[in-house]
């Protein structure tokens, strides 16, 4: 098996899936997560200065989570289990300001997403663990983070969840503004 990096835009501009590049060594599969010079020949110059991995069980539901003056493009991806990925488009003055996208990643579709700077992100676990790394193009700062409720009325994201089913979430992602009252902490990246 042989497959070469693969990147497939989406609904909303500068969020793209990436399939990376995939090597057999004997009986052994290498997959290419990041290479720098063959994406930039796809147009995609990011620089990452951090790399973290979290550990959630099923039903576990995080973010969304942006930041304010320090903004965070983030490459994500599974190594182990499934995950519902969401990004939000939280740019002032983007086209699709409030829209959002939604991909299924997981250690078998190995694909990865590509969110950049001015996006809010969060992560429903569909299977029993999930094992999530992301890759950011900047330092995290924790004072600098906020947040959108998972379940916003405005954004109507269509999270995975099963019927009766509540998702497992963080007290401190229980206590974010609406959508709507973000906007002006936003604009403090404009100024």
């Amino acid at each position: 098996m042989s497959r070469h990096l693969s990147i497939e835009e989406t609904i909303i501009e500068g969020l793209y899936i990436i399939n990376p590049t995939i090597y057999r060594h004997d009986e052994d599969l290498v997959f290419e997560t990041y290479n720098k010079q063959e994406w930039m020949k796809d147009g995609l110059d990011m620089t990452f200065v951090q790399e973290n991995q979290s550990m959630s069980g099923k039903g576990v539901l995080r973010g969304l989570h942006v930041q304010k003056k320090f903004p965070q493009g983030k490459l994500v991806r599974v190594v182990r289990g499934v995950i519902y990925d969401v990004a939000v488009d939280t740019r002032i003055g983007s086209p699709t300001y409030g829209e959002w996208y939604g991909v299924e990643l997981s250690s078998d579709n190995k694909k990865q997403f590509y969110i950049p700077e001015g996006f809010a992100h969060g992560f429903y676990v569909i299977s029993d663990i999930a094992v999530v790394c992301f890759k950011v193009s900047d330092y995290w700062h924790p004072n600098d983070e906020i947040g959108i409720p998972w379940n916003d009325t405005e954004l109507k994201i269509n999270w995975p969840i099963k019927e009766n089913e509540m998702p497992i979430i963080a007290d401190k992602d229980l206590h974010y503004d609406s959508f709507s009252l973000l906007k002006e902490k936003l604009h403090q990246r404009e100024e």
